[in-house]
């Protein structure tokens, strides 16, 4: 690297320092003041609400675990052993249903940080389930243990984020019966946040549950502590490892996130309100299931429905069907009285490139003004959910800030409305250096720690550096201020201690038996 170029590379990353508040930004929960978008009627709702109880009724779902059929065998259901198939009554399930709460506490290692959940809340989770890690400075590979610790401590000093993550990155370096344990270890210690874990079989949430005892001690019924998302294998299948997840953690009193996956035209019909009939039905089953488990079970009606590419087959996101998906399914949350799941950063472009940022978009807006209460995937996706990009993770939390500073929206009052100064100044003049102006400059409007207002020529001189560049100096500057929140000593050797043993045990054993 020349002189010239080096003396660029510092400017630039001066101006990041100089500009970035998002260190100052508080941790705080953000809630909804707007009256939500609603794209259908109430009416319509209502359509097709009797049309998933159709579904339940006539057609019903499959439930591939033994201990599931049993419970809806007891409760009163059609149940098919031979073919693991279920037939739902409407009157079993909304009375099921009626009896999972509407709002919710959901406990942090850090008292500060616990969260509400429902109601006019609005939760942002970070992005999960990714495969590769990508930044401009390693390209995209595999990810690797560090590269979770990396995106836990981002998690942590990013105080848009309500919670830790569930499955950040795959650790290929570390054995697969391995992984959950020190996911939950780095949850533990390099956060102090609310913390999901996934859900899946029985081994997962019950080494969870473990740890989280360690944590919280005993009860952990009360007030939930743990979240998991559960996805159905849509069309119209629950599959072992996702009800024996369910099955845990509603029976331990954790939170479960019901979330059908559909992409209308391959997992559904092709049709928006065929696809949202569907997951309608997928849900409700399984909201019921949980209580069917443990009644009051938290839980959260989610949708992750968008529509397939007719080109290629594969997922799209970021699209106006997407967009519909959203806000009709917070519609449908909202008329059985459930917390609500929708998700933020979706999109399928390679690269944070404008594609990223337009389609993530139109995920993030319709989820805001749909009063979504749990946003997953707020942050970092790229590639249809297969890549994390350190440099989308600050691109996407510049948005979430500029989100939440919109969300609390303005005062209108006659200090306000400063018709004094208006007056003072007259026509033809300037408002810098009345006393209103000075008195509110470094604090009225929003200061991004992102965007680049410099002059052309200025900007050229520090670089020339584009929105991902910027972005690298950003994550590398928060990871190099990172320090982890407080923990007692002997819970930290007791967490670690857990898991060395835990790790031996599991050693070559399938996790989902």
């Amino acid at each position: 690297m020349d002189k010239e170029s080096r003396t660029a590379r510092r400017a630039a990353q001066r101006q990041s320092r100089s500009q970035s508040p998002l260190l100052k930004i508080p941790f705080q929960q953000i809630r909804h003041q707007f009256t939500p978008l609603e794209t259908v009627s109430a009416e319509q709702v209502e359509q097709l609400h009797l049309a998933s109880l159709r579904i339940l009724e006539e057609i019903g779902l499959d439930f591939l675990d033994d201990e599931a059929l049993d419970l809806w065998q007891k409760a009163g259901a059609k149940v098919d052993r031979s073919t693991r198939h279920v037939w739902l009554d409407r009157h079993l399930v909304l009375e099921l249903v009626a009896q999972a709460p509407s709002t919710f506490t959901w406990r942090a290692r850090n008292p500060e940080r616990s969260l509400a959940v429902g109601g006019d809340t609005l939760i942002f989770a970070p992005h999960g389930g990714t495969v590769f890690a990508a930044n401009l400075d390693i390209g995209r590979r595999p990810g690797l243990l560090k590269d979770y610790h990396n995106l836990q401590k981002l998690a942590q000093m990013c105080n848009l984020l309500h919670t830790s993550g569930e499955q950040l990155m795959v650790a290929h370096d570390v054995e697969v019966s391995a992984r959950h344990l020190h996911r939950l270890l780095s949850g533990f210690t390099l956060t102090d946040k609310a913390i999901q874990e996934a859900a899946h079989g029985r081994i997962i949430p019950n080494d969870a549950l473990a740890m989280a005892r360690l944590v919280f001690g005993d009860d952990l019924g009360s007030d939930p502590v743990l979240a998991g998302v559960i996805n159905v294998n849509s069309p119209l299948r629950y599959d072992d490892r996702m009800l024996g997840g369910l099955l845990t953690y509603a029976r331990a009193g954790q939170i479960t996130i019901i979330t059908p996956f559909i992409l209308a035209g391959a997992m559904s019909p092709i049709t928006i309100a065929a696809a949202l009939v569907q997951q309608n039905a997928e849900a409700l089953a399984g909201i019921a299931l949980t209580q069917l488990v443990r009644p009051g079970a938290p839980v959260i009606y989610g949708g992750f429905t968008t529509n397939v590419d007719m080109k290629s087959g594969s997922p799209a996101f970021g699209t106006p069907e997407g967009a519909w998906a959203l806000v009709v399914g917070a519609q449908l949350a909202r008329h059985y009285n459930l917390p609500y799941r929708g998700s933020g950063s979706l999109n399928t472009s390679k690269t944070p490139d404008a594609q990223a940022a337009y389609e993530t978009l139109w995920t993030l807006w319709p989820a805001i003004l749909a009063r979504t209460n749990f946003v997953m995937h707020a942050i970092g996706w790229l590639e249809g959910g297969l890549t994390a990009s350190y440099e989308k993770f600050i691109i996407d939390a510049e948005n979430l800030a500029m989100f939440a500073h919109f969300l609390r929206g303005f005062e209108i009052n006659e200090d306000t409305l400063a018709l004094d100064m208006i007056a003072e100044v007259g026509p033809g003049g300037h408002h810098f250096g009345t006393t209103h102006t000075q008195a509110r400059f470094s604090t009225e409007f929003y200061e991004s720690f992102l965007a680049d207002r410099l002059s052309y020529q200025t900007w050229r001189e520090a670089g020339a550096f584009d929105t991902a560049k910027r972005a690298n100096l950003v994550w590398k500057e928060l990871l190099n201020q990172y320090q982890p929140p407080p923990i007692d000593p002997g819970l930290a050797e007791a967490l670690q201690d857990f898991v060395a043993r835990r790790e031996r045990e599991l050693a070559g054993v399938e996790l989902y038996s």
